[in-house]
């Protein structure tokens, strides 16, 4: 079953490094687990190391028996089979059986070719997958807000694209979706169930417009909110949730922060250091502040005819800030769509060059 699994990192800074580069699409294609930062020999010994440097793309034209490597690499005939299956998976390598051993073998007999055919596979399964969203999605068309601001941070893309499978006793069509795409992590476990906090929480995203905060979700949802929060990273780390402010928020974040320097400062430090002079804030806000009647509600009447940006201004101005919100990416299913095909094309154009210069060191040596 075709199982691939591509995490974003930087290109190497050698290009002429032939070890560099193979520890460089083992990590990209996650074929084992990240390596520690003080590992002495940078992974170049590993098994899976070993087996693409001084085998399948050091002659991608023959086929490998397990025996045969199992020899040379001084590893048993299962743990070589196990190196294979994650190559074979990942759409690199293809297998055939004849008399004896079963023989392994780099897919169209070059690095290029097989990169190029792991290409076709994912970008057809990965839109086949996709095309799930357009029954689950129900977010309405209200989903920007009036102030829109660029995504808190943009972690690099971790994905998963595999291929549809018959669902196991306790899945739903959307929890095996979610753990085909990698919103589940590497070992979904429980979080598979159809009714598994993780699931909930990503169907609360697919009917929300808004953002949604981890204090939201925990509530709603009856969930500890360090769980809440370690989830919705999880999602963000896919490319298909976004971190942003709470701009729908405004008033009720200008609210807490011109309370509190009241407060805190007084009338005077409002008017001058406050902005409210600079920004031509209405008298009446004052008034109902000494008052103590001001409330969201009355910022946001009072502050209507304000620009929004300068409502923003004023939010930086009294110190405060805005809390932030997990939503789905894209105004609208289609931008979703693409975005997460994007996410998987960028990845694979990195492949291919990296694929390109393995190639051109073969052909050197």
């Amino acid at each position: 079953m075709f199982d691939l699994r591509l995490d974003e990192i930087p290109l190497p800074a050698s290009k002429k490094n032939r070890d560099n580069l193979i520890s460089w699409i083992i990590d990209t294609l996650c074929l084992h687990r990240r390596r520690g930062e003080n590992a002495a020999d940078d992974g170049t010994y590993s098994p899976i190391h070993r087996i693409l440097a001084e085998h399948l793309f050091q002659d991608p034209s023959r086929g490998y028996e397990t025996r045969d490597l199992a020899n040379d690499l001084g590893l048993t005939p299962a743990a070589i089979h196990h190196h294979f299956a994650r190559l074979v998976s990942a759409g690199l390598v293809s297998t055939s059986s004849g008399k004896g051993w079963r023989s392994y073998y780099l897919v169209g007999g070059s690095i290029t070719k097989a990169i190029a055919s792991m290409k076709v596979r994912a970008n057809l399964i990965h839109s086949q997958r996709l095309e799930l969203i357009d029954q689950i999605w129900n977010r309405g068309k209200k989903v920007a807000m009036a102030i829109e601001l660029p995504p808190d941070g943009k972690p690099s893309a971790l994905l998963r694209i595999k291929e549809w499978g018959p669902l196991e006793e306790g899945e739903s069509e959307l929890s095996r979706f979610m753990a085909d795409m990698g919103l589940l992590g590497e070992r979904p476990g429980k979080e598979i169930a159809a009714e598994s906090l993780s699931v909930n929480i990503f169907q609360m995203l697919l009917n929300s417009g808004p953002p949604i905060s981890i204090d939201e979700a925990a509530k709603e949802l009856d969930g500890p909110k360090p769980r809440v929060g370690r989830i919705l990273e999880r999602f963000r780390a896919t490319g298909m949730i976004e971190r942003v402010a709470r701009t729908d928020r405004l008033s009720t974040s200008i609210w807490s922060a011109m309370t509190t320097q009241y407060m805190r400062r007084g009338e005077d430090w409002l008017l001058k250091k406050g902005g409210f002079e600079r920004l031509s804030v209405p008298n009446s806000l004052l008034k109902n502040l000494k008052k103590g009647t001001c409330k969201p509600e009355t910022i946001k009447r009072a502050l209507k005819q304000m620009d929004a940006k300068d409502q923003m201004l004023l939010l930086n101005l009294l110190g405060g800030r805005l809390p932030l919100g997990h939503r789905l990416v894209g105004m609208d299913v289609s931008m979703m769509k693409q975005k997460s095909m994007d996410d998987l094309n960028r990845i694979i154009r990195r492949i291919e060059k990296i694929g390109q210069l393995l190639e051109n060191h073969s052909d050197v040596e």
